[in-house]
């Protein structure tokens, strides 16, 4: 949630850049932003192999964050912002989510489990927040946890891991203190999205019910 308060700023950026394709259908940016995020994914698989691509995979991964965050700016602008659109836009970044941390998950770098947990935690959280415009509530974007700091986590971390391996030459596991708990980079990201994720998840689903109850009570 701390990056998602920047919506403004960001808009400041992003407006311009809609502006200059205005004319591309909103569809086709959608689109465009998939192909990336499968690419990323793979590219993150592939990184297991030869550790180099985890430059790549954040570039990539980074112009899919562009094009997604174009599409609904070209759509308000060219006045074509839709339901149908919405919809199409939250399943396409539903599925770049599992793109990207199976990529991630199957690379070597991280424990399968705690990549399961990580997923789990981000599906839930996005789905907390347009389950609560479903039963007739705002969409809710509040929590710790939101898309813009997963995505900024999910750049920042790749390149952490890949300045250990390239710069340092150094084993990626550490142990963590106290828990005697052996991790890498991207186990502590999962881990960070399975917990904060599932009680971002909480944190809506809590807003969403107690204003249920109020409208139910009234």
């Amino acid at each position: 949630m701390v990056l998602d308060n920047y919506r403004e700023t960001a808009d400041k950026v992003l407006v311009p850049m809609a502006r200059r394709v205005i004319n591309v259908n909103p569809d086709h940016l959608s689109a465009v932003a998939i192909i990336l995020a499968a690419l990323a994914g793979i590219l993150f698989y592939l990184s297991g192999e030869w550790y180099w691509l985890l430059i790549v995979a954040v570039a990539v991964l980074m112009a899919s964050a562009v094009m997604d965050a174009l599409d609904g700016k070209v759509a308000k602008l060219a006045g074509k912002a839709s339901v149908r659109g919405d919809f199409l836009d939250h399943v396409l970044d539903r599925y770049a989510d599992i793109f990207i941390i199976m990529g991630i998950m199957l690379s070597g770098y991280c424990n399968w489990l705690i990549g399961v947990l990580g997923l789990t935690g981000v599906l839930m959280t996005s789905y907390l927040g347009t389950q609560s415009q479903a039963v007739g509530v705002k969409r809710d974007y509040g929590g710790i946890l939101g898309r813009a700091d997963r995505l900024a986590l999910l750049m920042l971390v790749p390149l952490l891991l890949w300045g250990m391996l390239f710069f340092w030459n150094t084993d990626i596991i550490v142990t963590l203190p106290y828990l005697n708990l052996a991790v890498t980079p991207f186990d502590v990201l999962l881990l960070w999205f399975a917990i904060a994720g599932h009680f971002t998840a909480i944190q809506r689903g809590r807003r969403t019910w107690k204003e249920l109850t109020a409208r139910q009570t009234k």
